[in-house]
């Protein structure tokens, strides 16, 4: 099995990466950007194996693209290339744009024209996965669930582009008959996360005894999704699921931020205990511009219909993460050069016309 993965040296795509290298066997082409949050040192595990190799590429070069898939000549592409973070598209909304709806066009279109010229087999057993995310469906109430009937509506800059991007890659399937399928996951967490997200930030900041900002009142609920159990989960839905279809995919862990907070520091009090509870740190801010109330997948469709099941907890996938983070300060430490823990998202800006350079 050749495999393209786009985004493959950020957070959910490394874990991707090194789930098909090591554990698949498979033969992969990474893609990544090296954007702020792209990071080479997350595939460290699958450096110098011959079924791994590496393009620093962007997903709108089109003529990079074009020789990426004539060069390797894969049997599936799985899309993660994204800008992701809901706080950054706030202020800077164009990057998002760009990438995540002009970027997954050009990989689309360089899709297609492979796909054309493939026959028999080849042709038939090529997927294309469009990996996504649950904010696409906007909020829930105090009730409910997201299925895949769901309609969008979102909310964010983040979102919006991602729900764009969604809709290309149906179109792309039923206009052109590529072989389409999309996954929609809940909030990822685990280790290699860049520290903006809330998971990591609250890690490295409770470690270091920094004030640990939660937003609102912390009843935002997140359905988390431990990061290694979704990578198995995206290689099982490019593998076995039905070419158009969209499949949920959710740890059926909801937490209210503040919980998740909560816990982190219960978890650091007693691997690493200090005189003062690390909940102390905790101080609440200003909310963020259309923050989201809730979201919780029904992962029935995947789990019934393709035999996945999330094999994390959150409670011992936490501490997992906690350990990662205090044992692995090689990776993270050097971060700090490109983000610093700063507030992001927080005062609207114009958006920039300027054409990308």
């Amino acid at each position: 099995m050749r495999v393209i993965v786009t985004g493959g040296a950020g957070f959910i795509g490394s874990a991707l990466v090194r789930y098909l290298v090591l554990e698949k066997n498979f033969d992969v082409l990474t893609i990544d950007a090296l954007t702020y949050a792209g990071n080479e040192a997350s595939l460290r595990e699958v450096a110098g194996r011959p079924n791994h190799r590496f393009l620093k590429g962007d997903i709108r070069d089109r003529a990079a693209m074009a020789e990426a898939f004539a060069s390797f000549r894969p049997d599936r592409v799985m899309h993660l290339a994204a800008e992701s973070h809901v706080d950054r598209s706030i202020t800077g909304a164009l990057d998002f744009i760009e990438t995540n709806i002009v970027g997954s066009f050009v990989l689309l279109e360089a899709a297609r024209t492979y796909w054309n010229e493939l026959s028999g087999e080849a042709k038939q057993n090529f997927r294309f996965l469009q990996v996504s995310t649950d904010e696409v469906y906007g909020s829930l109430g105090a009730e409910g669930l997201f299925t895949e009937e769901t309609p969008y509506d979102p909310s964010s800059p983040y979102s919006a582009s991602k729900a764009a991007s969604d809709h290309l890659a149906k179109a792309w399937h039923r206009t052109y008959g590529l072989p389409v399928v999309v996954s929609n996951c809940s909030n990822n967490y685990g280790p290699y996360h860049f520290p903006e997200k809330l998971i990591p930030l609250t890690i490295l900041n409770a470690i270091a005894g920094r004030p640990l900002p939660v937003y609102g009142k912390g009843n935002n609920v997140r359905d988390w999704l431990f990061v290694e159990d979704h990578a198995r989960a995206l290689d099982l839905i490019a593998d076995r699921g039905r070419v158009g279809e969209t499949y949920n995919v959710g740890g059926r862990n909801e937490r209210q931020n503040i919980e998740v907070v909560r816990r982190i520091c219960t978890v650091l009090d007693t691997l690493v205990p200090t005189d003062t509870p690390r909940e102390t740190l905790i101080s609440f801010v200003t909310d963020r511009p259309g923050h989201d109330a809730r979201y919780a997948i029904d992962a029935n469709k995947l789990e019934t219909e393709l035999g996945w099941r999330a094999q994390n907890p959150f409670d011992s996938g936490i501490e997992k993460t906690v350990r990662w983070y205090l044992d692995n300060e090689w990776w993270w430490r050097p971060l700090s050069k490109s983000y610093a823990g700063e507030r992001l998202g927080l005062a609207a800006t114009a958006v920039s016309v300027e054409p990308a350079v």
